[in-house]
Protein backbone atom coordinates (compact mmCIF):
# COMPACT_ATOMS: atom_id res chain seq x y z
CA UNK A 1 0.00 0.00 0.00
CA UNK A 2 2.85 2.39 1.17
CA UNK A 3 4.69 2.32 -2.68
CA UNK A 4 1.42 2.34 -4.33
CA UNK A 5 0.75 6.06 -2.51
CA UNK A 6 3.93 6.95 -3.26
CA UNK A 7 4.47 6.07 -6.86
CA UNK A 8 0.93 7.86 -7.10
CA UNK A 9 2.74 11.19 -5.03
CA UNK A 10 5.61 10.89 -7.28
CA UNK A 11 3.26 10.65 -10.26
CA UNK A 12 1.26 13.61 -8.97
CA UNK A 13 4.40 15.67 -8.52
CA UNK A 14 5.99 15.32 -12.30
CA UNK A 15 2.71 16.06 -13.19
CA UNK A 16 1.55 19.50 -11.00
CA UNK A 17 5.07 20.61 -9.90
CA UNK A 18 8.12 19.76 -12.56
CA UNK A 19 6.34 19.58 -16.25
CA UNK A 20 4.79 23.34 -15.52
CA UNK A 21 8.03 24.37 -14.12
CA UNK A 22 9.89 22.84 -17.19
CA UNK A 23 6.97 24.58 -19.65
CA UNK A 24 7.39 27.86 -17.78
CA UNK A 25 11.53 28.22 -18.10
CA UNK A 26 10.82 26.93 -22.08
CA UNK A 27 7.69 29.68 -22.70
CA UNK A 28 10.18 32.15 -20.74
CA UNK A 29 13.26 31.07 -23.33
CA UNK A 30 11.02 31.45 -26.14
CA UNK A 31 9.47 34.74 -25.51
CA UNK A 32 12.67 36.39 -24.65
CA UNK A 33 14.39 35.10 -27.97
CA UNK A 34 11.33 36.78 -29.80
CA UNK A 35 11.49 39.97 -27.64
CA UNK A 36 15.58 39.89 -28.22
CA UNK A 37 14.83 39.53 -32.00
CA UNK A 38 12.41 42.60 -32.29
CA UNK A 39 13.85 44.73 -29.71
CA UNK A 40 17.73 43.93 -31.56
CA UNK A 41 15.94 44.63 -35.16
CA UNK A 42 14.30 48.22 -33.77
CA UNK A 43 17.77 48.78 -32.26
CA UNK A 44 19.47 48.28 -35.42
CA UNK A 45 17.25 50.76 -37.53
CA UNK A 46 17.63 53.40 -34.94
CA UNK A 47 20.97 53.59 -34.89
CA UNK A 48 22.18 55.81 -37.91
CA UNK A 49 24.54 53.98 -40.34
CA UNK A 50 25.47 50.44 -40.90
CA UNK A 51 26.48 48.24 -38.49
CA UNK A 52 28.52 45.44 -39.23
CA UNK A 53 27.34 42.99 -36.28
CA UNK A 54 25.71 39.45 -36.80
CA UNK A 55 22.25 38.13 -35.65
CA UNK A 56 23.57 36.20 -32.55
CA UNK A 57 24.88 39.78 -31.52
CA UNK A 58 21.90 41.70 -32.85
CA UNK A 59 19.66 39.30 -30.70
CA UNK A 60 21.93 39.45 -27.76
CA UNK A 61 21.65 43.56 -27.54
CA UNK A 62 18.31 43.09 -28.07
CA UNK A 63 17.68 41.16 -25.23
CA UNK A 64 20.32 43.15 -23.04
CA UNK A 65 18.47 46.58 -23.59
CA UNK A 66 15.07 44.98 -23.09
CA UNK A 67 15.76 43.15 -19.50
CA UNK A 68 17.72 46.39 -18.08
CA UNK A 69 15.60 48.29 -19.49
CA UNK A 70 12.36 46.79 -17.89
CA UNK A 71 14.28 46.77 -14.73
CA UNK A 72 14.66 50.10 -14.83
CA UNK A 73 11.12 51.13 -15.94
CA UNK A 74 9.56 48.59 -13.43
CA UNK A 75 11.99 50.12 -10.42
CA UNK A 76 11.16 53.47 -11.61
CA UNK A 77 7.14 52.83 -11.54
CA UNK A 78 6.91 53.73 -15.38
CA UNK A 79 3.87 52.55 -17.58
CA UNK A 80 4.43 50.28 -20.71
CA UNK A 81 4.71 52.52 -23.03
CA UNK A 82 7.43 54.43 -21.15
CA UNK A 83 8.87 50.64 -20.61
CA UNK A 84 9.09 49.90 -24.35
CA UNK A 85 11.01 53.26 -25.08
CA UNK A 86 13.56 52.93 -22.30
CA UNK A 87 13.83 48.91 -23.66
CA UNK A 88 14.34 50.65 -27.07
CA UNK A 89 16.77 53.03 -26.34
CA UNK A 90 18.87 50.84 -24.57
CA UNK A 91 18.75 48.27 -27.06
CA UNK A 92 19.90 50.87 -29.71
CA UNK A 93 23.00 51.98 -27.62
CA UNK A 94 23.83 47.96 -27.28
CA UNK A 95 23.83 47.75 -31.18
CA UNK A 96 25.77 51.09 -31.13
CA UNK A 97 28.11 49.88 -28.38
CA UNK A 98 28.87 46.26 -29.92
CA UNK A 99 29.33 47.56 -33.41
CA UNK A 100 31.93 50.08 -32.05
CA UNK A 101 33.76 47.89 -30.12
CA UNK A 102 33.68 45.04 -32.11
CA UNK A 103 34.41 46.61 -35.85
CA UNK A 104 36.90 45.59 -37.79
CA UNK A 105 39.16 47.72 -40.13
CA UNK A 106 38.36 47.60 -43.57
CA UNK A 107 41.35 48.48 -46.04
CA UNK A 108 43.42 49.44 -43.44
CA UNK A 109 47.28 48.06 -43.50
CA UNK A 110 49.02 46.44 -46.36
CA UNK A 111 47.76 42.62 -47.01
CA UNK A 112 48.60 40.99 -50.09
CA UNK A 113 45.98 39.66 -52.77
CA UNK A 114 45.84 38.12 -55.88
CA UNK A 115 46.65 41.30 -57.89
CA UNK A 116 49.41 42.22 -55.60
CA UNK A 117 52.87 41.09 -56.60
Amino acid sequence: MVPVVLAVFALLFVLFVILPLIGWALWFALTTAVVGVIMGGLGRLVVPGSQRIGVLATIGCGIAGSTVGGIIGHHAGYGWFTRILIELALSAAAVAIWDVTHRKSVGRGHSRGVIDV
